[in-house]
């Protein structure tokens, strides 16, 4: 326990109780659960009504061997476990400490479990009928069944496709009874892989998080998951209707651009002015918390179902009531409960109003205003492109969370915090203005300083100035972005100084790399340029993913590639397949079918990036030897348990030497801009295990936490 010396706890009451746990080790050092009866039951929280049998007998609930070693978390959840059966003897509910607001903590974080309750009805009614799942569905959001279930990857994996059907191949997906580490391991790296490529902000979780089934950073990801499935639709491209909300096309491009929460929040306020509700809803905890807008909301969209005793009611609790009874009529009953309303859970009551909207906008059918929403839409390449480079700046681990690409560039300062972690120490800070910024010369100030760093780092900026991103000049702006994160790429592989000695990455350096270790596990396939029309039936790919990790690929469940249909399986395969293995990538479907020039490019330095950071006597010398297995083979790779190498190259983007001096080829002139697309890789950011203590961040002191 000498590791323990030196620590420091601020809060009080867990400083008294870090004091507890210290007081329990025996002889030897170690804390373990047959040591805490004795000491607990002295205790005067405990002493008047729990004995230490009753204590031995409680713990033994949770711990099946009494000589196990424990931990000061684990001892804290014990702790506050007989803290509850005390106080349920007594008839109370007060708790030590302010910031415990639940029975349930780790450590400083805590668990709601009015929200646990609801996640696990949202999974149990959206997963109950899963093939594989429903054996051990419908959970108990009573008890710790949802941590144990998530702990071997299945589970997550098939929310997310709820959440985004076709985000993952599920044939990729290990689904046996029993898992070994390794399996488990290349499930939890898909999951969080997938998670990123859906828009979940990913900051400092990795596998080891949901083997352990650590309940705060899980529920933050299911939480995230469940409010991108419950805001899919809160767009004008999936619902048109919503330009009833705006009077012009300015307000359009406005809408558009706006967050779905925003959308949410100004649907319901739309609304809510129909009824004669007074005030502007402005989120969704203390502004509906008094239950008034629920009531105006609900007898204007379902007045069939109104009660004029809603409004009557003066206890929030009753009126909170009566407004659940009105939702239950509407069948709009879900995620909620009268206590959610009146304490003001913002993600539970989000979840209230998007399931509401989901069963009843109460929006106008007009033809014409649909029509007009309909042609304020971008074209298909444009919305893809947008969709990747959103995607891939939200997974770098910037503060600021991009909602729309076109309008939250716009400032420039989003665009200088992405420089900055492509190329640490670049921008000159004191120059910048934060958002908001009220002052428009102030925006094209910021803008001026992202073009100039782009020219230090020798982009192609032909006619790019400032003004160009004020104005959200769609097609410059993404020629920006794509250089940025080719830049990324290369830097990359250039900082693999065992393979590149420093020396500049090419594409042909990228391109002969991989045709070398396709025919070195004797595959025939090979790759003429990164626009040869033969990638499009996937088979070269699943050849090289196949040459990094022989026991990755099952080639029972690969095609020929001969029609569209065979393509497409074996492009989604490609993707799940790469993602498993550790590529945090954005690539679509189409990408591979349709043979992009740069996203090929992309994708085949990913794997390159992975491959190379991986032991040497797991990528190359190995590589041959497993390559004969003719598919998926049970074998154990021989570093496959340490699949998290990868500690979030991207994410982190701190390189060691060089940044500013690659030079990025020209991306502007002399390509095919028709091939931009929407696929981005996020090389090596591979899920890892996190080797800073709990609670702590080297720059803050605080842990970051799935938002």
């Amino acid at each position: 326990m000498s590791s323990y010396v030196g620590v420091l706890v601020s809060d009080p009451w867990l400083q008294s109780q870090f004091t507890q746990f210290l007081s329990t080790r025996n002889e030897s050092g170690r804390v373990t659960v047959g040591n805490l009866p004795p000491v607990l039951a002295k205790l005067k929280a405990f002493n008047e009504m729990l004995s230490e049998l009753e204590i031995t007998g409680i713990l033994g609930e949770s711990f099946s061997d009494m000589t196990e070693e424990i931990d000061f978390e684990a001892f804290l959840r014990a702790y506050l476990n007989l803290q509850a059966r005390a106080q349920a003897k007594l008839g109370g509910s007060r708790t030590p400490s302010s910031f415990l607001k639940a029975t349930t903590t780790t450590l400083l974080h805590t668990i709601s479990e009015s929200e646990k309750a609801s996640y696990v009805a949202h999974i149990n009614s959206y997963l109950g009928e899963d093939p594989f799942l429903k054996k051990y569905l419908p959970l108990d959001p009573s008890d710790n069944s949802l941590f144990d279930l998530v702990k071997d990857g299945v589970l997550l994996c098939k929310l997310i496709n709820v959440a985004v059907p076709g985000t993952i191949d599920e044939r990729a997906i290990n689904t046996k009874r029993v898992l070994n580490p390794w399996e488990r391991n290349e499930n939890h790296t898909l999951c969080l892989n997938s998670a990123k490529a859906i828009g979940c902000t990913v900051v400092n979780i990795g596998t080891q998080d949901l083997v352990e089934g650590r309940p705060h950073l899980l529920l933050g990801l299911i939480s995230q998951i469940i409010k991108i499935q419950l805001l899919a639709d809160l767009n004008l491209k999936k619902t048109p209707q919503l330009v009833e909300l705006v009077d012009d096309s300015k307000d359009v491009e406005e809408l558009m651009g706006l967050a779905p929460e925003k959308i949410l929040l100004r649907w319901m306020n739309f609304h809510l002015k129909k009824a004669g509700y007074k005030k502007t809803i402005t989120n969704f905890s203390s502004d509906v918390k008094d239950g008034e807008a629920y009531a105006f909301l609900l007898n204007v969209l379902a007045p069939e179902h109104c009660s004029p005793s809603t409004l009557d009611a003066k206890d929030p609790t009753e009126r909170a009531n009566l407004i659940l009874e009105h939702a239950e009529r509407m069948n709009c009953k879900r995620y909620l409960t009268p206590k959610d309303i009146v304490e003001g859970s913002p993600n539970l009551n989000l979840a209230f109003v998007a399931h509401i909207f989901h069963h009843r906008n109460g929006l106008s059918t007009d033809s014409k205003k649909i029509s007009f929403a309909e042609m304020m839409t971008d074209d298909v390449q444009v919305s893809r492109e947008e969709r990747c480079f959103r995607l891939w700046i939200n997974s770098l681990g910037i503060a600021t969370y991009v909602n729309n690409v076109f309008e939250d560039v716009r400032n420039g300062w989003v665009l200088l915090e992405v420089l900055d972690k492509v190329s640490p120490g670049s921008v000159n800070w004191k120059h910048a203005t934060k958002p908001p910024i009220k002052m428009p010369f102030r925006k094209v100030e910021n803008c001026n300083q992202v073009v100039r760093i782009g020219k230090e780092l020798k982009f192609s900026l032909v006619n790019l100035g400032g003004n160009d991103i004020v104005q959200g000049n769609k097609k410059l702006i993404l020629a920006f972005l794509w250089q940025l994160m080719k830049l990324n790429m290369l830097q990359l592989l250039k900082n693999l100084r065992v393979y590149s000695q420093g020396k500049e990455m090419t594409d042909s350096d990228i391109l002969n790399w991989a045709n070398k270790k396709v025919k070195s596990a004797n595959r025939n396939s090979q790759m003429e340029s990164f626009k040869d029309k033969n990638l499009s039936n996937g088979i070269f790919f699943l050849e090289l993913l196949s040459s990094v990790e022989p026991r990755v690929v099952n080639w029972n469940l690969v095609t020929k590639g001969e029609s569209d249909d065979e393509k497409r399986l074996n492009a989604t395969y490609i993707i799940s397949v790469a993602r498993k293995l550790g590529c945090s990538i954005f690539l679509l479907p189409e990408d591979i079918m349709e043979v992009n020039q740069k996203m090929i490019l992309i994708l085949t330095a990913s794997i390159m990036y992975w491959s190379l950071t991986q032991p040497v006597e797991e990528s190359e010398s190995t590589a041959g030897e497993k390559a004969a297995t003719p598919d998926a083979s049970p074998a154990l790779s021989v570093d496959a348990e340490n699949g998290d190498v990868l500690a979030s190259a991207v994410s982190n983007l701190t390189m060691e030497n060089g940044t500013k001096d690659t030079t990025s080829s020209s991306l502007v002139d002399g390509e095919d801009s028709d091939n931009t697309s929407s696929a981005v890789v996020e090389n090596g950011d591979t899920p890892s295990k996190r080797i800073t203590p709990i609670n702590s961040n080297s720059e803050t002191g605080e842990e970051k936490v799935v938002r």
